[in-house]
């Protein structure tokens, strides 16, 4: 048997090309270093939230908003400077240093009720930025026909890391402490650098257009660094991907602050709230993987990715219905972990693709307004909302109802992303190679 016969093996095992294994191996590699160091502090992030008080918790979404505004002006102005295939390890560099910095304070205060929530904020906007530009690395890197092929294997590298990461978690948070997993956090964020920058190079190697050039990914974007802002407000498309976020967060947060409120009322402990939280996350994760590697890329190729975008939002809806009916927390589990593990596994691939048949500069800017300003207002927005439903009403089921309505809202915006997306990669088929590239 030939050195290559395993290769082909796994590709026709994962439906992808023999010759994109390698990427997608390393797009994998590059989502599980970086969500394995997320997801070891994630459950120690919700015991802190739920620590300053789940009536509080829309607070801490309205500083994570104002954070993420902060954050996102030093962003565009990094990418309108900074060559574009170093934007990802000047990112995650940054991030490294944070973490560095947390990892002291939690060293010399690690009861701090404000350095809890300070965490708990920097966390939330890490977590979305940092994502983002992996992703647009690879939006970047990928056309749309091999994205549908490699996407959803690269992803199920998040969900593996995402399902190591709290066990990692369990394990060494009794022998090196929080600081200790802030510490090995930030290593694997810079490992993943180095793994991004092997897909950079060989995509140098294999070059698709003048576009996808080294030379071309060499340069900084230049513009200016609102131009993120600006292009979503003139682009109907990106205004479409912009209200399709806005609606994916608006449902999260609603489920976000039922499971918050319904965890704080079934297990008051705080060691059984985290072991809560790790065990739906490793539900999740399993359930993600096994998607991911055997059924999203062959769905997006056969059906396209309209039923990405859309299958979970109408299970959604199902799942609130259920909820208002039954508002307890095993029900409320179920719809989590389902909702969750489709958004991983289907929405997120789904969502990435939209990306490949944009301009560059919206590739990173605008991509990254989107998912960090867009989706954490929309976390404010919707945090302060249900906390007036829940105060004015009392009644679980009218939240549920609300969430209905909205995944609803959700799905009907996901089918209408999914037209736009098959009309405006038709057209860019029609033009030629050179002049797509320079859109």
């Amino acid at each position: 048997m030939s050195a290559a016969a395993p290769t082909r093996q796994l590709a026709r095992l994962f439906g992808i090309d023999q010759r994109e294994a390698e990427p997608a191996a390393a797009g994998a590699l590059l989502f599980f270093l970086l969500f394995a160091g997320y997801f070891m502090l994630r459950p120690v992030r919700e015991t802190m939230g739920i620590a300053g008080g789940v009536d509080n918790l829309q607070w801490l979404f309205t500083g994570t908003f104002v954070a993420t505004l902060a954050v996102m002006p030093l962003f565009g102005w990094l990418a309108t400077r900074v060559q574009r295939r170093r934007v990802l390890p000047w990112t995650f560099g940054f991030f490294a240093l944070n973490l560095a910095g947390f990892a002291l304070g939690f060293h010399w205060a690690p009861d701090n009720l404000w350095f809890a929530r300070s965490f708990y904020i920097w966390l939330s906007v890490f977590n979305l930025i940092a994502i983002s530009v992996a992703w647009s690395v690879l939006a970047d890197l990928f056309p749309t026909a091999q994205a549908k092929r490699v996407f959803a294997l690269m992803a199920s590298g998040a969900s593996f890391g995402g399902l190591l990461g709290p066990l990692l978690g369990v394990v060494l948070v009794g022998r090196i402490g929080h600081a200790g997993l802030l510490w090995l956090s930030a290593a694997l964020l810079v490992a993943a650098i180095y793994v991004a920058r092997r897909l950079q190079r060989w995509r140098d190697a294999h070059p698709l257009h003048a576009e996808a050039s080294a030379a071309a990914r060499a340069r900084p974007l230049g513009g200016s660094p609102f131009a993120g802002f600006t292009d979503v407000l003139r682009s109907p498309y990106l205004l479409g991907i912009a209200a399709f976020v806005l609606l994916l967060a608006s449902v999260s947060t609603f489920l976000y602050f039922e499971q918050a409120r319904l965890v704080e009322l079934t297990y008051p402990d705080r060691a059984d709230q985290t072991r809560v939280f790790g065990t739906i996350d490793v539900l999740v994760q399993s359930l993600a993987i096994l998607s991911q590697l055997f059924l999203t890329g062959r769905l997006a190729q056969r059906l396209g990715i309209g039923v990405l975008l859309v299958a979970v939002p109408v299970v959604t809806v199902f799942g609130f219905l259920w909820l208002a009916l039954a508002p307890t927390f095993a029900v409320l589990a179920v719809v989590m972990v389902v909702r969750r593990a489709g958004e991983y596994a289907f929405v997120r691939p789904g969502r990435e693709m939209l990306f490949t048949s944009v301009p560059t500069q919206a590739k990173y800017k605008a991509k990254n307004f989107i998912d960090s300003v867009v989706y954490r207002g929309a976390d404010a927005v919707s945090g302060w909302a249900k906390a007036l439903v829940d105060a004015v009403a009392q009644q679980p089921a009218l939240a549920a109802l609300i969430g209905a309505a909205i995944a609803l809202a959700w799905a009907c915006t996901g089918f209408g992303l999914a037209r736009a997306q098959a009309r405006q990669t038709a057209t860019e088929a029609l033009l030629p190679q050179d002049a797509s590239a320079t859109r």
